[in-house]
């Protein structure tokens, strides 16, 4: 596992993968088929893999965070970076940094809190947050009142942030006043694209980000990793192309569920059964598992076939 300082070369050079965490029957965690998650994103060229909301680490609490961050540690290969969360809330987040501490992770991304908070909170929080760790933290913006722009150029420029994940869904990702402002005041290069492959393309292309995550990776790792390379090297009809094939599962995932849907098109995928969900969540309905496995599976062999083609 990477344990090195984070730099902008890093968050640039992999796609970002949020994956679910498998469980079993009795929400214990599974740790071979989290293996065989990790591995298949692994062997499709993705190494960072991020631990949040996919994963729900929003309901972990502190007696399993220990033996899930060990868990982690032990499952990635030595040049994987692993990504886990803290919080939402602040003093859950101070309480799991004190752990973390304890172990090689260079960075941690903090969950944000809509409620109860207010940005200049939020702002002086995160900042507590980072001085405890004694190590910079991703900031994830997911929705407006949370921090404004300027409290995020707040903290980079403190020295505090080796990345923002940002994630407000737009109708238009073209139109977008938040990321507008944000990267007027913020360097691109610490700016992530938070919302899989769908806005990416418009979120590199346009605003100059710098890199992007994905739920839909953990079926599709390739091809994922083949649409940042396009964009990277400005092929944005190769980008275009790429990313049909991701439409059908994103479809599901924004039309129901994104965390329920990606849980259950891993398992229905054949890549690692991700078992029952923590609470407070729950699992997919089966009513939906017709459409979603069905997506999941052409996905995946669309992205096998994509190997081939490479070997």
């Amino acid at each position: 596992m990477k344990t090195t300082a984070v730099t902008p070369a890093d968050l640039a050079s992999s796609v970002l993968a949020v994956p679910p965490l498998a469980r079993n029957k009795d929400l214990t965690l599974n740790k071979e088929a989290n293996r065989a998650l990790i591995r298949h994103l692994q062997d499709g060229g993705v190494s960072t893999l991020m631990y949040g909301g996919n994963a729900n680490f929003y309901n972990i609490g502190g007696g399993e965070y220990p033996a899930i961050l060990d868990m982690l540690q032990e499952l990635a290969a030595p040049n994987t970076w692993v990504i886990p969360s803290v919080g939402p809330d602040y003093g859950k987040a101070l309480d799991q940094i004190a752990i973390l501490k304890q172990r090689g992770f260079p960075t941690a991304m903090v969950l944000p809190q809509t409620f109860p908070s207010t940005p200049a909170g939020a702002e002086a929080g995160l900042k507590r947050i980072a001085d405890a760790y004694g190590k910079q933290i991703i900031v994830y913006i997911k929705a407006e009142g949370f921090l404004t722009p300027q409290n995020a150029a707040n903290l980079v420029n403190a020295g505090v942030v080796c990345g923002i994940k940002y994630a407000i869904v737009r109708k238009d990702p073209k139109e977008d006043a938040f990321l507008t402002e944000l990267v007027q005041k913020v360097d691109r290069e610490f700016i992530i694209s938070g919302i899989g492959e769908r806005p990416a393309i418009v979120h590199l292309r346009d605003f100059g980000l710098s890199a992007f995550t994905s739920g839909s990776v953990c079926v599709g790792p390739r091809g994922s990793m083949a649409l940042l390379a396009a964009l990277k090297r400005k092929d944005y009809t190769t980008a275009e192309n790429i990313r049909a094939a991701y439409m059908p599962l994103e479809d599901c995932r924004d039309g129901l569920s994104p965390i329920r849907v990606l849980h259950e098109a891993v398992s229905l995928a054949g890549i690692g059964d991700m078992g029952p969900m923590l609470p407070l969540l729950s699992n997919l309905e089966a009513e939906h598992h017709g459409r979603v496995g069905q997506a999941a599976r052409e996905l995946l062999a669309h992205d096998r076939a994509l190997g081939t083609k490479a070997a």
